[in-house]
Order: C-alpha cells, then structure tokens, then sequence
C-alpha cells in the first residue's frame, strides 16, 4: 500500500481477491498496541490509523449482521457469514441451549465432511473438532447423533443456509461484545445486534431495546449513555462504564454506525454526531456507507454466474487456538500458490486507476546533484555562491518566506475571526431569537445549552448591558 492509500482502496483489493459483491455486511479489523479494537474507517488513510508499526495485522470480519442471512443473494456471501458465525460460537459469542449447540455443531460437520461414513468416521469422531470453547462427551454424542441420522444428503451450501436459518434465531446472533460496567459495578456486556441494543450480565440477556427506541447515544471519558424513549413517553437514561476512554469512543462509534445501518431508509439521510449537543464539543463522527435497505435493494440487481466456492474442512485438532477458516498459504500446493498470486495482482491492476487509488508522487532532483561539466562550472560556481551564507539571493529567499508566513497567518486570523462572529451570531439567535425550528428546539432543550445559557450568558449579557449604559451616560454628561 502507498503511504496515503485510504482505507477503502484496501477493502475494494480485498473484496474483488474474494469475488465478494454484497460487500457492505463486511469490515476491516484491527487492534492497537494497547490491546483496543478498531474499525478500519475507509475514509481515512490506513497507514494514519496504525498506531503500531508495519507489518499491520488485519482481520477480515462481518461488521453488520444481516437481518435475514438466508435472503442473502450469493452463496460466497453466505458462506463468509457461516464463517463468522461458526467462529462466533467457537469463541462463546453464540449462547444457545444445549439442543441448539448439538444441531449448529451437526450443520457444520455435515458442511465441512459431508455425510457420515462408517469407514472414515470412526466411533468418537466428532470429539476430535472443537465446535465451543468448552464442551461434554454427552453433547459431542448428541451432535454425532445428529449428523447420522437427520442431516445425510445435505450439501455443504444447504447446511450453511440452515445453520444461519437456526443462529438467526437466538437471542446473542450478531452479538459483538463490550465489556463494561453498570451503575452498581456490575460486569456487563453491551452489544449491537440487526435488531436493537443488548445488554447481557452473566449469560443472561437483562435489556434488549429496539433501534426505534434508541434516541441519542453520547460518552463522556469512560462514561457511555443511551437515550431511550419507549411507549407512552417513557424516557429513560442507560449508563454504562468503559474501561478506557478510547473504549468508550469505540463503542459510541459502532452504536452510531448500527443504528444508521439498520433503522435508516436511505444513507443520504446519515447526519454527522457529535458526543455532545453544545457545539464542537467532544468527538465529532459520520457513518459512510450504504444503509441495510439499500444494500438489500442492490443485491437484488446482481446478475452474474455464480463465483466458485473453496470451502475448508476443519481442523481436527483441539489445541488449535481456533477453527482455522480458511487453509495456510503454505499447505497450498505451489501452482495454487501461484494462482492465489496472480489473482491478487490483477486486482491491484483493475483498481488501479479507481476512485480510490492513490497514484505514486514523485520527483526527479537528477539536475540538482549531476556532476557539472567544463562548460557548466561557471553555472555551478553561481549555484554555489548563492547558497552560501550571507548571499544576496539567501536574503531574498528569507524575505519571500517571510512574506509568505505573514500572509498564512493574517488569513489564519481572519478565518478564525470569522468562525468566532458567525459563533456568536448563532448564539445571539438560539438564546435572543423567537425562532422554533426544529434544530433550535432540540439544542435549547439540551441540559448542556440550559446550564450555559442560565450560569455564563445571562451574566455575560448583564454585565455587557451594564457597562454599554455606563458609556452612554457619560458621554451624556460630557
């Protein structure tokens, strides 16, 4: 990648390696060196929001849950979906009875080994994959039971369609973790699923709230807040702890980024949040990217052959850290090697000259350090004698420089001087108009604007109209 590459050019490259059009359920993923997880934001250029040093490791994840993963239109985009979701349930994301457990275990053996055969799977054949973090002898039992008797015959693209079918059905699908804290101190986790905002303690879910319900969301520090405004006018205030500062951002971000997916009708409705009402304060951010509804109504305009699949078997193996999703460049047989390659290079040629390509700067200073010829010394005894200190053209130079510095800063002040009366001409009209927009309501009614208006402005403004009578009454008497 070049330096000022943005993200969206890495995440194009990505998408066409993986022939993957219904793109927009997918994200970039990375962790700092403080062990804080981000959002690629592919708006901005990916070396600026590295924090560590290159090599950077990226992860390649489902960011938006579909609302319905079987309406999905491709079966690749299905197929990454059961990919996330079977690494969801590995990790303990996906908390489902023990029945539950058994059938999405038995879906992915029956999509990743195909049918039972006595011959290769031999008793006890399904404690050798690690489907959870931890599991029984009793429920790998089950989960063999399964795969025998009621799932012969599926192939791997159906078992995936019912796998999905059955996660979309349990309360955590979707289910992206933070760790948090409530008012009492209670470990909590909060999370961001098609439907709502969750909140689980323990493995229970103790809050769910629709995203219709949802009014504002804002952080302060380590303190996150959700506005909630439910049947008759019952307005409630959800507060909740980080565990950093840089914690809480993140989970405001992807708050806002979910709500805009998911309760939207079109993107051209997103609209730039701040973590405060009272102007510039706080963090300031924008969702980019199509909506849920839009993408829908995309997928459905796709007419293409379908892509081929190379699905991976499990590991059978438990000290794996984790089912491994896809085979290691190394077991790739070399022609295979080469193929994988190749492809990666088209895409760098077919993106190339796109929107979000960033073409190399360059700059030839050959004639600045070229070795000057007899009948060029002349010419560089001139160059030289105006680059040493004290030369009349060096003093020039400065003075041109410094005339440039001036300027910067005079329209630097300018600007600034700008910004701060068109500040306080919007003042003046929020706090001494008679105006009642709907944009002027809203921030009147803010704590923030009421607490400023009633401590700092109106003494401000007595005190300003004290001092202007006492002007006028002197020049009265004089």
């Amino acid at each position: 990648l070049q330096r000022d590459a943005k993200g969206q050019y890495l995440f194009d490259l990505l998408c066409h390696h993986l022939n993957l059009l219904e793109k927009d359920y997918f994200g970039i993923r990375f962790v700092d060196p403080d062990k804080q997880r981000h959002w690629l934001e592919f708006t901005k250029s990916v070396v600026k929001q590295m924090r560590a040093q290159p090599p950077f490791t990226m992860c390649f994840r489902v960011k938006f849950y579909p609302t319905d993963p079987a309406a999905l239109k491709e079966e690749i985009t299905r197929y990454l979906v059961f990919l996330q979701i079977k690494r969801d349930l590995y990790h303990g994301r996906l908390l489902c009875k023990t029945s539950d457990a058994a059938l999405l275990a038995a879906y992915i053996l029956q999509a990743e080994i195909g049918d039972y055969d006595p011959g290769k799977h031999p008793e006890g054949y399904s404690s050798k994959f690690q489907f959870f973090p931890k599991h029984s002898e009793k429920l790998e039992r089950k989960i063999a039971e399964i795969h025998k008797s009621e799932l012969s015959g599926q192939t791997p693209a159906t078992s995936e369609l019912n796998f999905l079918r059955k996660a979309q059905t349990l309360e955590t699908y979707g289910v992206d973790p933070h760790p948090c804290k409530d008012v009492s101190g209670n470990a909590a986790f909060l999370a961001f699923t098609p439907f709502g905002f969750v909140v689980l303690q323990g493995n229970k879910r103790v809050h769910f709230i629709k995203w219709n319900e949802v009014t504002k969301m804002k952080f302060e520090g380590k303190t996150f807040y959700l506005y909630v405004s439910q049947k008759e006018e019952k307005k409630i205030v959800l507060t909740y702890f980080a565990p950093t500062p840089e914690a809480c951002k993140h989970l405001w971000k992807c708050g806002i980024e979910n709500q805009a997916f998911y309760k939207l009708e079109k993107s051209s409705q997103v609209r730039t949040v701040s973590s405060s009402n009272l102007f510039f304060k706080g963090s300031r951010f924008r969702y980019s990217g199509r909506v849920a509804k839009e993408v829908m109504e995309s997928s459905a305009k796709i007419k293409r052959e379908p892509p081929e699949i190379h699905r991976a078997g499990l590991v059978p193996s438990r000290s794996c850290p984790s089912i491994t999703h896809g085979p290691r460049l190394s077991s790739v047989p070399r022609t295979r090697r080469r193929a994988v390659h190749i492809s990666i290079m088209e895409g760098l040629e077919s993106l190339r000259d796109s929107a979000h390509s960033t073409p190399v700067r360059s700059a030839s200073h050959g004639d600045a350090f070229a070795a000057p010829g007899r009948g060029g010394r002349a010419e560089s005894s001139e160059r030289l004698r105006a680059l040493c200190p004290g030369a009349g053209g060096l003093g020039a130079a400065q003075a041109e420089q410094v005339n440039k510095f001036v300027l910067s800063v005079l329209r630097l002040l300018l600007v600034t001087v700008g910004l701060l009366f068109v500040l306080l001409l919007l003042l003046i009209v929020l706090t001494e108009s008679d105006l009642d927009t709907a944009f002027f309501r809203d921030i009147r009614q803010t704590p923030e604007f009421e607490q400023f208006h009633y401590q700092y402005f109106c003494p401000l403004r007595r005190w300003f109209a004290c001092k202007v009578r006492a002007v006028v009454n002197l020049l009265i008497d004089t």
